[in-house]
């Protein structure tokens, strides 16, 4: 996300201002060969009647040509041989794209499902759609962030990741949203608004969505791969707390007392109180919520600079490490956060709608969000060397 915002901020995030190389990758608007705009689940151009596909190497949607044998393409400017997932005529909709050569007939989104819905019932197909499209947009941010993935299901039985998604059976046991050595489970009911917001009331939660839900989950997910045993353990351990304490009494000591009164001085929600992974996942998952919400904005020359509003800007005090050479870049990025939530808020409120993101960022909260960003861009470069 560094690089995004060396990308832009010297030109003052212009509308003319074109980002290139990796910056793009954090880019949500993208364009047909004909120019017709495209959105990230499109599968064909309604324009030129192209069949599209995307590709989760380069991060793009892009226009097909037929390729020599049935069921192959070519996307012009590569000359790999390509082919659909499986799943693009299936109810998930995918249209990720992968090498022809491959013996794999599923893309590397859909290779992480371990266990799907009955398909037999009407409501499962419906949820998983939705469910495949939220996780279809994680995947491709974890990818543009250069962050590992790898299907535990089998190609990386370790460390790798997979996804169940469950139903409730009529009589119970419930389904419980969760991860656990690198599974992440999902309730497929999330994908119901209507049960989604009553879920949300109940629980007196500001927000809960199901992309909200993939975020948090991956980032225990990425706790396991990042931080544990790493050189990274401890200071975590200063800025977040010992994960070694009881999750059980930390479950039970939250849902009995609920979180401390001042908890917005220092988290990013209540839930984040309860326990050091919580805190971490929760965090994780706001920061990549800023990271894809701005690169959206800026694909589609949203001019963050001459957004108005009483925004005051975070400085260098507010941070984890203000000396880290990445820190102005994260202060643009933060900033830039804080103005773009202002302006989403209020064009909620301008339909009726609740805010997009009811939630307030603290200097505690700030440092946790840089030290994030730090781990990352810490395992891209080992990764590199």
């Amino acid at each position: 996300m560094a690089e995004l915002f060396r990308a832009v901020m010297d030109d003052r995030l212009t509308t003319s201002q074109t980002l290139d190389g990796r910056a793009a990758r954090h880019s949500r608007s993208y364009r047909c060969r004909c120019g017709n705009p495209l959105f990230f689940a499109n599968i064909q151009c309604l324009a030129c009647q192209a069949q599209l596909g995307f590709l989760p190497d380069e991060g793009r949607i892009a226009a097909l040509d037929p390729g020599p044998e049935p069921g192959t393409w070519y996307v012009q400017g590569r000359r790999q041989l390509l082919k659909y997932c499986a799943n693009r005529k299936s109810v998930a909709g995918c249209n990720w794209m992968m090498n022809a050569a491959s013996p794999k007939i599923h893309c590397i989104a859909c290779r992480l499902n371990r266990t799907i819905p009955d398909l037999h019932d009407p409501d499962n197909q419906r949820y998983w759609r939705e469910i495949e499209g939220a996780k279809r947009r994680l995947i491709s941010q974890l990818l543009g962030m250069q962050l590992p993935v790898h299907s535990k299901v089998n190609e990386d039985p370790e460390q790798g990741v997979m996804f169940d998604f469950l139903r409730s059976p009529a009589g119970g046991p419930q389904v419980m949203t969760g991860h656990a050595n690198g599974l992440i489970t999902i309730n497929v009911e999330e994908a119901d608004d209507a049960k989604r917001a009553a879920i949300r009331q109940a629980m007196r939660e500001p927000y809960r969505t199901l992309l909200g839900h993939f975020r948090h989950e991956i980032g225990h997910y990425y706790w396991d791969i990042l931080i544990w045993d790493t050189k990274w353990l401890n200071p975590f351990r200063a800025l977040f707390g010992d994960e070694r304490s009881s999750y059980a009494e930390a479950l039970k000591r939250n849902y009995e007392q609920g979180p401390p009164a001042d908890w917005a001085n220092s988290y990013i929600s209540s839930y984040a109180t309860m326990h050091p992974w919580e805190d971490w996942a929760e965090t994780w998952a706001h920061y990549m919520h800023a990271v894809d919400t701005i690169g959206t904005a800026l694909g589609y020359g949203v001019n963050l600079e001459r957004n108005e509003g009483n925004v005051q800007p975070f400085t260098r005090e507010a941070l984890y490490a203000p000396k880290d050479s990445d820190a102005k870049s994260f202060l643009h990025l933060v900033n830039a956060w804080s103005r773009i939530v202002l302006l989403l808020n209020e064009l909620a409120r301008s339909m009726g709608q609740p805010d997009y993101y009811p939630f307030v960022l603290s200097k505690p909260v700030v440092a946790k969000l840089q030290f994030i960003q730090m781990v990352i861009a810490d395992f891209r470069t080992r990764t590199e060397l």
